[in-house]
Formats: structure tokens, C-alpha cells, sequence
């Protein structure tokens, strides 16, 4: 976080997500989701998925603690395809 509160989440990595507080943890999985079905023109949210894919995302990170999250996301949407 900067000193205005601010996350740059394109450059949050794995390490310091999975080092964060569960709610944390909760809150940025729900900003990706919405950023990525932005990004898809998709305009819903499905909560029992994203749960789920918080949890891959962050066993994830923890295996690779060196990559950015944003790099995790898209390893495991790739893998999803």
C-alpha cells in the first residue's frame, strides 16, 4: 500500500498476497474478479466461483511466492481453457 492507501495491483505479488489477512485476501480476490469480467464484458458475479478461485489463487502463490499476482491469475485461466 502507498502512503494514500493506494494498492498498485498489477504489481502486488504472491508473496504478499498470500501473506495477508484472510479478509484481505477475500476483498482483492473479489476486485480481480471484477476487473477480469470487466475486462471480458461480462457484467455478473458468481461467488461460490470466486471463492473457489481465490483458494487456487492463493495455493498458487504460495508455491510461487516470486510471481505477480496478476501472472498467477493468468497461469490458472490458461490451465482452466
Amino acid at each position: 500500500m502507498d502512503s494514500k492507501g493506494f494498492i498498485d495491483v498489477q504489481a502486488l505479488t504472491c508473496a504478499q498476497l498470500a501473506n495477508t489477512y484472510q479478509e484481505d485476501a477475500d476483498f482483492l480476490a473479489i476486485w480481480y474478479s471484477g476487473w477480469y469480467n470487466g475486462l471480458a464484458k461480462k457484467h455478473f458475479a458468481h461467488i461460490t466461483r470466486t471463492k473457489s478461485g481465490e483458494h487456487e489463487v492463493i495455493v498458487y502463490c504460495k508455491a510461487h511466492p516470486e510471481l505477480k499476482v496478476i501472472q498467477a491469475i493468468d497461469v490458472l485461466f490458461k490451465n482452466e481453457k
